[in-house]
């Protein structure tokens, strides 16, 4: 594989997976603790609305959900999302929903007795959550939250489907000019790797800060 297809496919390409990472990432973690914490409510029918939402969204494909956003909305509502933006919504709202049970079973685990100290502190709902239960939760989270995170790298390659140019459309298009599958295909394995290595490593240590902080937070 020569410098320049490195240069103005390859690169360009780990850069806009990158970019669908974070963005996906970020929109899955609002929607996660957004619908996790819903679901622990003392309302049933917000309990009701977040467990309806997490079924919904757990049950669809997320390719099938991201051509129905590209595709289909544009004729409904007038108006067209661009490629990259449809796939972030899709990926954000699919693994959101599975990033939802993983705080909702996070926070039911945090001992109901510490709840009961955040009352006896006369602690406000918001502050026994933000105080107590979070800070215990949290931690708990994170090695769930790490698969989910790799698994959402790994799902950013259904982006090439909508000709997005992320580092498997780059991938394919170097094939198309070289005819070697061989080596452009395992670079671009090495390059997954890589980012699910560092996503990992970044994981665990934050793991590690987090469940040290624990008493100075909750204190």
């Amino acid at each position: 594989m020569t410098a320049g297809l490195w240069q103005n496919w390859v690169l360009p390409g780990i850069w806009t997976t990158l970019v669908l990472l974070v963005c996906s990432a970020v929109l899955g973690a609002l929607v996660a603790f957004t619908v996790g914490l819903a679901r622990t409510h003392r309302s049933m029918f917000v309990r009701f609305v977040a467990g309806a939402y997490t079924e919904i969204f757990r049950g669809m494909s997320a390719l099938v959900l991201m051509f129905w956003l590209f595709f289909v909305v544009p004729p409904l509502l007038g108006w067209q999302l661009v490629p990259i933006w449809a796939a972030v919504l899709a990926l954000g709202l699919s693994y959101g929903a599975y990033g939802a049970e993983i705080v909702r079973g996070a926070v039911n685990a945090v001992p109901p007795a510490q709840r009961e100290a955040g009352v006896a502190l006369s602690f406000t709902p918001g502050q026994r959550m933000r105080l107590i239960v979070l800070p215990q939760a949290v931690p708990e989270m994170i090695p769930s939250f790490c698969n989910l995170l790799v698994e959402l790298l790994k799902g950013t390659a259904l982006v090439s489907l909508l000709g997005v140019g992320d580092v498997s459309f780059a991938a394919y298009l170097v094939r198309l000019a070289t005819q070697e599958s061989a080596q452009i295909y395992s670079v671009i394995l090495v390059v997954y790797f890589v980012i699910a290595f560092v996503i990992t490593r970044s994981m665990k240590a934050l793991e590690r800060k987090t469940k040290a902080n624990i008493g100075v937070v909750a204190a």
